[in-house]
């Protein structure tokens, strides 16, 4: 079993590594310990001092040395003594914060729990267990469950927390974290993933300082200036060593971490619903779910840290026809011609790219309404048949009959001011009344809170994809949300307003989806705005960024890398110059990067000279053929783009019996030696061959020398060697 209980102590044992709580004398529920299997209850490293000024519980009476505010806590309440960030703080009706939580009881159960209206790891009762184990107020009929996934052979542990008020009168729920741990030892580093619109993800790693860092969220959305994930690790940790933990939170809105690094130099992280924008009036007999959060730690540096993650959201976050199979190569008008296209233009594209052997025409903003900015049309989901005359039905069959499947792009959670549904509806929109609404992209926000905007929602939605052969969705949002309020809710619940905008989101996705479960949604939020474990859970893959430079896109896909797998990133070959950056760079180059995703083309191919069209052809053939690879390989991240002149990234088959290595050498410096790259994750005695190449390198040579990459002339140079294991 993976989890079992004995004299109080709590073991979490997963294939490689171990999680341990202890219930004490007074009935607080201690951490004691997550990291390697150690054979051992690690409770006798809980030896603390009378610390000045940390005060103890009632029961202790005149031991001075037990404190709330120095003990590792599994689960930290606020108003009792600890000091530290809290996981939980609530308002009782008495006007009182304090939460004072003890042991009542626990459970085992066999399979992998579930979350009602909130998206999480799933498995079969043989592949996962659940811990439940209930806490309770000291002096209130509020209880905390705190549970525990647990997918033994995948190292992996998910925690969320459920609250209930078995009382008769209500509590508000200021916070409501799902994770909360606290590690007493050790010298700390935390690797964020921080950017803004076109520049998702970017690594920062930093010590952590005495007191209280965070990386946050309050813009309704994960956003694209943080992302719901963390890394902790040792000082020193890197790729192939040192010990690393890792968390992701499985949730689409605004969310919080916070890293507390203590008086006495421990460190407490907690991680779940941003608080600035949440609060939970909860009545008598109701219960609160949190969302999950996914963890998993190594002993051998990000690489192993990184593959766990893969794994467990190809194959336990992700779902539908589209989890684990390919993708079809695509093209997207977008770039190619913004608001400006009709039937024939877009035939067009579609002719031209059949020829050159791509699997799927998408068509971007526009089809739909008044739309020809994007100051008007939002929310009218009706085919506009001055641009596709004949409407979308005659464009389809006309894309069908090339031999190509049909998308569609949408922006179902946005209403422009402009448009039939917003001055039929204009209680939809978010907005306070008395005051102007703050405009993004000129839109404002739908309220999906309302039932009656889901059914909506729903009801048009539906009816475009089963009247059409629509076999893909892009699923947008293109703008941060505030000006919160709803007429649905009085007054005093206003606050609930924005995690009640996921649910409802959520509801509408797990409706399509179930409905459609042969179409692939894709999704975006103006690229990688939104891209998390909650949306991955209905989409399988995600639009990783507006920005679609090659240079620019390999620091942004080395980010996204850390957590996410490969094929749950959306990436395309764009025109150049590009449009956001204005830099030219080849084709050659362009394909290669976009390849470490699921591929597509974002341009007008009948602008290609005959040379660059054959490229094309050429790209198509080379990503389908290592497309299992790129997939279900392991992925590595050979060098840090931050680092040197160059990325270079790897995909090595399972068995070991391949490996494709890519990257962009950035800059070309004269009278340089050949640069010299070390591969990774190949059978050391094996002899493999590089393709094209006679010569025969063992393993370890290729992982310990290296190889040399060709000699350049330029920037922003694209390398790709394919090799394979000699027979």
């Amino acid at each position: 079993m993976a989890i079992t209980v004995e004299h109080g102590v709590f073991h979490i044992e997963t294939a490689n590594t171990l999680y341990q709580m202890k219930v004490d004398n007074f009935g607080v529920l201690n951490h004691l310990w997550y990291g390697a299997k150690t054979n051992c209850t690690m409770d006798y490293l809980l030896d603390y001092p009378d610390v000045g000024f940390s005060g103890n519980i009632y029961e202790a009476e005149n031991q001075r040395t037990y404190s709330l505010d120095t003990l590792p806590l599994e689960y930290a309440s606020g108003g009792v003594g600890d000091f530290r960030v809290p996981a939980i703080s609530v308002s009782h009706e008495n006007g009182s914060c304090a939460l004072d939580l003890r042991f009542e009881e626990y459970h085992i159960l066999k399979g992998k729990y579930r979350i009602p209206g909130l998206p999480a790891v799933y498995a079969g009762n043989d592949e996962a267990e659940t811990l439940e184990i209930v806490l309770k107020d000291t002096a209130t009929d509020v209880k905390v469950i705190l549970k525990y996934g647990v997918l033994e052979k995948e190292d992996i542990i998910t925690r969320s927390t459920v609250v209930q008020n078995q009382g008769n009168t209500p509590v508000t729920l200021n916070r409501v974290h799902s994770l909360s741990m606290d590690i007493p030892y050790g010298e700390w580093e935390w690797i964020h993933f921080h950017g803004r619109h076109t520049k998702e993800r970017q690594v920062e790693r930093a010590e952590l300082l005495h007191g209280i860092q965070e990386s946050s969220s309050g813009r309704g959305m994960s956003s694209h200036q943080q992302n719901p994930t963390l890394l902790f690790c040792e000082k020193g940790a890197d790729e192939k060593s040192g010990f690393c933990i890792g968390a992701a939170l499985m949730y689409s809105g605004g969310f919080q971490t916070q890293i507390e690094r203590d008086q006495l130099d421990q460190v407490r992280i907690v991680m779940g619903i941003h608080p600035g924008t949440f609060k939970w009036f909860l009545e008598g007999g109701d219960s609160f779910y949190a969302p999950e959060v996914i963890l998993s730690c190594s002993d051998h540096g990000f690489a192993e840290l990184s593959h766990r993650f893969h794994h467990v959201i190809r194959h336990n976050v992700c779902r539908g026809k589209y989890k684990l199979s390919k993708r079809p190569v695509l093209i997207n008008n977008w770039e190619a011609t913004y608001f400006d296209f009709d039937s024939t233009k877009i035939e067009k594209i579609a002719k031209q790219a059949a020829e050159l052997g791509i699997d799927m025409m998408v068509l971007d903003d526009g089809w739909f309404g008044k739309r020809d900015s994007d100051c008007s049309g939002l929310g009218d989901w009706v085919v506009n048949e001055k641009k596709l005359q004949g409407g979308l039905d005659r464009l389809i069959k006309r894309i069908n009959d090339l031999g190509m499947k049909f998308g569609i792009w949408m922006e179902p959670e946005m209403v422009s001011e402009d448009s039939e549904l917003y001055r039929s509806h204009p209680e939809w929109a978010i907005r306070i009344p008395g005051r102007a609404p703050m405009r993004g992209r000129y839109q404002l926000a739908l309220d999906m809170s309302n039932p009656e905007v889901i059914e909506y929602l729903h009801r048009v939605i539906s009816k475009i994809l089963r009247e059409n052969n629509i076999e893909y969705v892009k699923w947008d949002i293109n703008r941060s949300i505030c000006d919160w309020y709803t007429p649905t809710l009085p007054e005093s619940r206003q606050p609930e307003l924005p995690h009640r905008y996921i649910l409802g989101l959520y509801e509408l996705l797990e409706r399509l989806t179930g409905e459609f479960p042969d179409i692939l949604f894709e999704g975006c939020c103006g690229g990688g705005g939104r891209f998390d474990a909650g949306m991955l859970y209905y989409c399988p893959q995600i639009w990783c960024s507006d920005d679609t430079d090659a240079h620019e896109r390999t620091i942004i896909q080395y980010g996204t890398s850390f957590f996410y797998p490969i094929s749950t990133v959306g990436s395309h070959v764009s025109a150049v110059p590009n449009h956001q950056t204005g830099r030219v760079t080849s084709i050659d180059t362009r394909g290669t990067v976009a390849m470490a995703g699921s591929f597509g083309y974002e341009l007008d191919l009948n602008t290609l000279c005959e040379e660059e069209k054959q490229e094309v052809k050429r790209q198509v053939k080379t990503y389908k053929k290592y497309q299992d690879l790129i997939y279900n390989g392991q992925y590595y991240r050979v060098c840090d783009p931050a680092e040197g002149n160059l990325s270079v990234w790897e995909f090595v088959a399972k068995d070991r019996s391949e490996a494709l290595m890519q990257g962009v050498i950035y800059r070309a410096e004269p009278n340089e030696l050949r640069r010299r790259v070390r591969l990774v994750g190949l059978e050391e005695q094996a002899l493999y061959q590089v393709e094209g190449d006679e010569n025969i390198y063992s393993g370890t040579a290729l992982m310990a020398g290296g190889i040399l990459l060709p000699a350049i002339k330029g920037d922003d140079i694209a390398v790709q060697i394919h090799l394979k294991k000699c027979q």
